[in-house]
């Protein structure tokens, strides 16, 4: 009988080591994973800046964002984009967030027809349209993108921005 009530005892002081291991474990997890999204989650400051000030929602305000960050993405130099990427936080999640461009619409063909300045803010106008918004809101979320760039980035990032957006 004294044995096994000992080795019910190591059982037991087994099981609480496991168990105190497995929540060590999960508590980690859990500190860990807040951080890791924030480098995911589209800024939000800069989401509530879009949306506040353009009436937009916050699906509109970080897939319109991400559209015009993808564009800037393609024509700047990867050392210039990381400039800007470095002022917005969750820059990776504003890009994911953009719908992606259809080559084969009415809008992308349109873009191809105009000179390479107008172009590009064109494509981005089917991005606007596919987030139910008209494509005279891209000459409104630039120069919120472009204020945000500049006071979190400096002039420097935020004349990289307006360059790319021009």
């Amino acid at each position: 009988m004294k044995n096994s009530v000992l080795n019910g005892m190591g059982v037991l002081r087994i099981a609480v080591c496991i168990f105190s291991i497995l929540g060590f474990a999960v508590g980690q997890a859990l500190v860990q994973t807040p951080a890791a999204a924030q480098t995911q989650s589209p800024s939000p400051e800069l989401v509530g800046k879009l949306t506040k000030e353009l009436k937009v929602t916050r699906e509109q305000a970080t897939g319109g964002a991400g559209a015009l960050f993808g564009l800037a993405k393609s024509r700047l130099k990867p050392e210039e984009f990381s400039q800007v990427s470095k002022a917005v936080p969750g820059m990776n999640g504003f890009l994911k967030a953009a719908p992606k461009q259809d080559s084969g619409s009415p809008l992308g063909s349109l873009s191809s027809a105009l000179p390479s300045e107008a172009g590009g803010l064109t494509s981005v106008a089917g991005s606007f349209n596919k987030l139910g918004l008209s494509p005279n809101m891209v000459s409104k979320f630039v120069p919120v993108l472009t204020e945000f760039v500049k006071s979190k980035g400096g002039a420097k990032a935020g004349s990289l921005l307006v360059g790319a957006l021009k």
